[in-house]
């Protein structure tokens, strides 16, 4: 079919808007990027990684690099795991009390304890200086439960009835079934936990004391805001580092905090969008 002229113009003009705010997102990226491979000379600034082998290289990076991904993979595993259960039964219209459970759900996104009683609540349950103090408080979103709920109802009945004829388990209903038929949005859900508990710095700065538990992003935290050149005088090399400077080695640091993260979305994008939209919240 052939294009009007203003359907040229509107393409045109939707372009350009859109690759404008594609770069305006990118650039901040791209600077780090530059910022972490170059170092001043006398003639201006040349390319190295110095600072990538200085951070890779800091014994106390590696540890949180691998604190977090521990912590990473156990929330999203469990947070997948409890909604799924959790999302299977509240999509069965024949659950007791099935309305005020989603209304205690849905009242917490609305109103929580704060920090206070939060942290009070970890001390008294004995989980201070322990990983699953950074998992366990986040370990349901109501906004998921939600999504992978809607979703879950949208799976036509007669499967069910058809599986409890053969004999099937509500577990093997759930597993055999449901699960390989949600690909897109467990996919969804995952990525928004995984990126979440990657970025989360705060609840670690809380209720972690000791620097051997202690995960990337409070690290990278630290580093920034302080200062670079602490890390450097801890960090014993045979690199010449002399014209390295605390913006370059900040910008490595930063660079290796997000890549991991990062390298993870195209192998879970073709999920996304279907995911969002077939587990829009709706009855």
């Amino acid at each position: 079919m052939k294009r009007t002229r203003g359907e040229k113009i509107f393409n045109v003009v939707n372009l350009a808007f859109l690759g404008g705010v594609a770069l305006v997102a990118l650039y901040p990226f791209v600077y780090v990027m530059l910022a972490s491979m170059t170092c001043p000379t006398k003639d201006g600034r040349e390319w190295t990684f110095k600072a990538y082998e200085l951070v890779l290289g800091n014994p106390e990076i590696m540890t949180a690099l691998g604190n977090t991904a521990l912590r990473t993979v156990l929330a999203t595993a469990l947070t997948l795991l409890v909604s799924c259960l959790a999302g299977y039964a509240l999509a069965r219209k024949t659950l007791p009390h099935r309305g005020m459970v989603l209304f205690l759900i849905l009242f917490t996104m609305i109103f929580n304890g704060g920090i206070v009683p939060n942290y009070l609540l970890i001390r008294n349950l004995g989980l201070i200086d322990s990983i699953w103090s950074l998992v366990l408080p986040l370990l349901v979103s109501a906004f998921n439960l939600i999504i992978i709920k809607n979703f879950f109802q949208q799976i036509p009945e007669s499967l069910t009835e058809a599986a409890r004829v053969e004999g099937a388990s509500e577990t093997a209903i759930l597993f055999r079934i449901f699960l390989p038929l949600s690909m897109p949005v467990l996919a969804t859900v995952a990525l928004w936990t995984a990126v979440m508990h990657w970025n989360q710095w705060f609840d670690a700065m809380l209720y972690i004391y000791n620097d051997d538990k202690q995960v990337l992003q409070t690290l990278l935290q630290r580093i920034v805001i302080q200062n670079s050149t602490a890390m450097q005088d801890r960090v014993r090399t045979g690199l010449d580092i002399s014209r390295l400077t605390p913006e370059s080695v900040k910008a490595a640091t930063v660079m290796v905090t997000v890549l991991p993260i990062a390298m993870l979305y195209p192998f879970v994008q073709r999920y996304f969008v279907k995911g969002i939209l077939l587990g829009g919240v709706k009855e």
